[in-house]
């Protein structure tokens, strides 16, 4: 009766531990079963890619021979469609606005590029140069002369103020002359401050329509979260353009020169110093705006292309992987990242050509009248009054300050494309 006892219980026992193994084998077919369910999808998935890329590359390249005549081909395809993606309606609307003389298309300007051709856009800008020169000598040739004349006179009755009986009438008519020349001097100046006015809108209106276009082949080259991040920092270039230089800065040289003018019509210096302060907080602030601009292109080349490294990395290692046509997949991809890496660089490199042909304008306009009033200076000044010099004189050097402003402006644009460009060539 004991022996029974225990027997069964001998049985009892054997029973769940043959259930526990039968449990444990059923969960390792069950894990093997999913493992296989997951590997067919996967290869169904794989498979599937594989023929899509195999379409692809039929269209891309008809004849697969590892020849350097069919790789140029290929390339030379793969340029055209980037560059056929692009739209430049706005851009070629804005440069048949800007010059209105000239017929320029913004893609045959690329091309020309791409190819190494540089003598249309070397010869654009030399006509550009030529044209503003000849248009500053027509211009400002009679106001000139007529600053020179009321300076000679203004000499002639400074020497002459002797042999009047009465000094107080030489006096009163030297004041009058004298104001006579400051109204010409200030309004010469005004229209130099146009010239300026004019050219930074042209520069900023075109930037506005240029640089969606450059950071999308930016964002096709190297990645969204450059092309987007770069793009975001350019908007705000433009708005503080806009609003420190056109607001802030131009009238602040308009102030400036009118003090000048003003500080000669007495025998004492009174209000040198406040020019003196004026110019002081002119130029730091353009120092200021190139250091900062330099400083957040830089800032965020270290990091916004980093990021579409890694992500474009972890995409090509992952798609080399594929059995069979991993290594087709990642030639052809190195193919085309340089390709659109090209027309990135052919797309900056235009619209660089077209902001300095901008910037020509008012740089030999206020280069210009700047040095025919420092000569007209240098004429007068043996014979004519200091005070009446020293007039004449701050017109040129108010366009000395123009110019830096101008200068500054197209530097600010240019570094961006070319930062932008070297950090996304990788």
């Amino acid at each position: 009766m004991r022996y029974d006892v225990k027997y069964k219980k001998l049985n009892v026992e054997d029973n769940e531990s043959c259930n526990l193994q039968c449990e444990k084998k059923c969960e390792k077919l069950a894990d093997v079963f999913i493992c296989c369910i997951l590997a067919f999808f996967l290869l169904f998935l794989s498979t599937r890619n594989v023929g899509l890329i195999y379409c692809y590359a039929d269209e891309l390249s008809e004849d697969s021979e590892n020849t350097a005549e069919d790789a140029e081909q290929e390339q030379q395809k793969i340029k055209e469609t980037i560059l056929s993606e692009f739209e430049y309606g706005e851009i070629d609307d804005s440069l048949r606005s800007l010059f209105p003389e000239k017929r320029i298309a913004f893609q045959e300007v690329i091309s020309e590029i791409l190819t190494g051709d540089l003598k249309s856009s070397v010869k654009l800008l030399t006509e550009f140069a030529g044209e503003q020169m000849l248009y500053l000598l027509q211009t400002g040739k009679k106001n000139l002369v007529h600053i020179l004349l009321i300076a000679m006179i203004a000499a002639f009755m400074n020497q002459f103020a002797g042999t009047l009986q009465n000094r107080q009438v030489a006096s009163v008519g030297f004041y009058m002359i004298y104001i006579l020349l400051a109204a010409l001097t200030v309004a010469a100046f005004d229209v130099v401050i146009q010239w300026v006015e004019s050219g930074i809108r042209n520069i900023t209106a075109f930037m506005g329509v240029f640089y969606p276009v450059y950071f999308l082949a930016v964002a096709v080259a190297k990645g969204s979260v450059t092309g987007v991040a770069f793009y975001n920092l350019v908007l705000f270039l433009i708005y503080a353009v806009e609003i420190i230089i056109g607001n802030v800065l131009l009238p602040m040289v308009r102030v400036y020169m009118i003090i000048r003018v003003l500080n000669f019509l007495g025998p004492e210096d009174m209000l040198g110093k406040l020019s003196e302060f004026l110019e002081l907080i002119i130029r730091w602030t353009l120092k200021t705006a190139l250091a900062c601009v330099i400083g957040a292109n830089l800032i965020q080349g270290m990091i916004s292309p980093a990021i579409d490294t890694v992500k474009r990395s972890t995409v090509l290692k992952g798609a080399e992987a594929i059995p069979g046509v991993g290594n087709l997949l990642g030639g052809m991809t190195e193919v085309a990242l340089g390709t659109a890496v090209l027309v990135k660089n052919g797309i900056g490199m235009a619209g660089a050509v077209i902001c300095i042909a901008l910037c020509v304008i008012p740089l030999v306009q206020t280069a210009g009248t700047a040095l025919l009033y420092k000569l007209a200076a240098a004429v007068i000044q043996p014979v004519s009054d200091e005070r009446v010099t020293g007039c004449v004189e701050a017109v040129g050097e108010g366009c000395q300050i123009l110019l830096q402003i101008v200068f500054t402006v197209g530097v600010l644009f240019l570094l961006t494309i070319a930062i932008v460009a070297a950090v996304t060539n990788a």
